[in-house]
């Protein structure tokens, strides 16, 4: 179990990176915020902001392109994941300070503890006071944050050796609605000639405005926060805008060897649309896999970049409302292009459950896909606990025992509404009795975002 200890994490470098003096820091925010562009009574609110984090008289003026979106924001956001790359200490994960609360000039803002329980089970989380002791990318923002908001607790996470997806798994967990907001911490390019940067840094910043998960660290110091952000933005639809980008030749005035500095804001405003837009490029991708090995030609669309992340999927087949096959992957493995075809495919001809799809069944079946959130394991003391932990109609399940294993997709709530009954039949398909328990089972849950071809009308499909 993860040791959480206690205190004041105390400012590190307050006189140095910003000022020292409460009433100069204080001044000095409220100039830069002022000098920033203002959203309009129309903007929506972000829900995620990517901002730098070297001395502010370098990057303030960027930062607060911004903070100054959060002005309306003051007495709504109640709590702020903030993530921020390590430059001094290396740590495996995501580390936690292992501390109370942050202290600035401004004064004190508290650790959010319902937070870090909630996260503090994932083997990705560690907690590391070395880590945070003397690092500069989370204290710089909190400045900012203490202008902007009111009563307000963070979640600080120095991110070190880590995954993408390990990132995004963390953040899905702590997502929340209105009342949180997600800070990623990162400059971009480093020390190189001011044109030069200016080319660089205009790429990563069309790379993160196209949602792009496989910026490296040459290109953006926090690439591998920015990475989880851009997986879960993509997944959440979210419509990412540039506020601004400059570099340190702009704002300090030495263009021979410069680093760059961009911020954007992420909106959930069109999050439907987004995702919908997604559906129509997976659908005809699973149905063309599918009509492939049955010498049929259907057209689908492979071009989008976002394919070749790496996602784990479910291809469900139906007749009728009926299940004809159903395959996927429970962890991402490989490009999600090729997870949704051969997953497709073993629906179709693989599921030891049905004859394999014939070509005249192929004009009956419709397909859907679903696209896994990752897997986060879910803590109980027994099995009336588990049972109420299960959340219906959100939850995909996980059952594990020994060598059994088996899942259930939210959809097949839909069935099986009863959580008893649900984990009943989730047994019993990993090939226990169903009143089985022992100590030594393990569950876990993820959710879906899915798709289904409209409700076919009953005739031949002319292929």
């Amino acid at each position: 179990m993860m040791s959480v200890v206690s205190g004041i994490r105390t400012a590190a470098v307050a006189g140095t990176f910003y000022p020292g003096h409460a009433g100069t820091l204080a001044q000095d925010i409220a100039a830069m915020l002022d000098a920033a562009a203002a959203p309009s009574a129309q903007d929506p609110a972000p829900k995620a902001l990517i901002a730098p984090h070297a001395g502010y008289i370098y990057s303030g003026p960027v930062a607060a392109s911004a903070y100054v979106r959060l002005r309306p924001l003051r007495d709504v956001i109640k709590r702020v994941v903030l993530l921020g790359p390590v430059h001094r200490v290396a740590v495996r994960g995501l580390a936690l300070p292992g501390a109370d609360a942050f202290a600035t000039p401004l004064g004190k803002v508290a650790i959010d503890p319902a937070a870090v329980a909630a996260i503090s089970h994932l083997p990705q989380v560690v907690v590391s006071r070395p880590a945070h002791a003397q690092e500069h990318s989370l204290e710089v923002h909190l400045p900012f944050l203490q202008t902007v908001l009111g009563d307000f607790q963070i979640v600080p996470l120095a991110v070190g050796d880590a995954t993408g997806e390990e990132v995004a798994q963390v953040l899905e967990l702590l997502w929340g609605g209105p009342e949180t907001l997600i800070v990623v911490s990162s400059d971009m390019s480093h020390y190189l000639g001011y044109a030069d940067a200016r080319t660089v840094d205009q790429s990563t910043a069309q790379a993160i405005l196209d949602l792009n998960s496989h910026i490296d660290h040459r290109q953006a110091c926090g690439g591998t926060p920015v990475n989880g952000l851009m997986l879960v933005a993509r997944r959440r639809g979210l419509r990412p805008q540039l506020l601004d980008l400059r570099n340190s030749g702009d704002t300090a005035g030495d263009r021979s060897r410069v680093v760059g500095y961009g911020s954007f804001a992420f909106y959930e405003s069109i999050a439907a649309g987004a995702q919908a837009d997604e559906g129509k490029v997976l659908l005809p991708i699973a149905r063309a896999a599918i009509a492939s090995k049955l010498g049929v030609e259907v057209e689908a669309d492979a071009s989008a970049g976002w394919l070749r992340d790496t996602r784990a999927c479910f291809v469900t087949l139906t007749q009728k409302s009926e299940l004809r096959g159903c395959i996927g992957s429970l962890q991402p493995q490989r490009a999600l292009l090729d997870d949704v075809r051969e997953n497709a495919q073993a629906a179709a001809f693989r599921d030891p459950r049905f004859k394999p799809l014939s070509r005249g069944e192929f004009a009956y079946t419709q397909v859907e896909v679903s696209l896994l959130s990752p897997v986060s394991p879910i803590g109980f003391v027994d099995e009336t606990h588990a049972l109420g932990q299960l959340r219906p109609l959100i939850d995909g399940v996980i059952f594990e025992y020994g060598h059994h294993r088996s899942t259930f997709l939210p959809q097949v709530w839909e069935k099986i509404a009863d959580p008893r009954e649900f984990l009943a039949n989730l047994k019993h398909k990993a090939g226990l009795p169903p009143d089985f328990w022992d100590a030594g089972v393990r569950l876990s849950r993820y959710t879906v975002t899915k798709w289904r071809e409209p409700d076919l009308v009953w005739a031949p499909r002319a292929y």
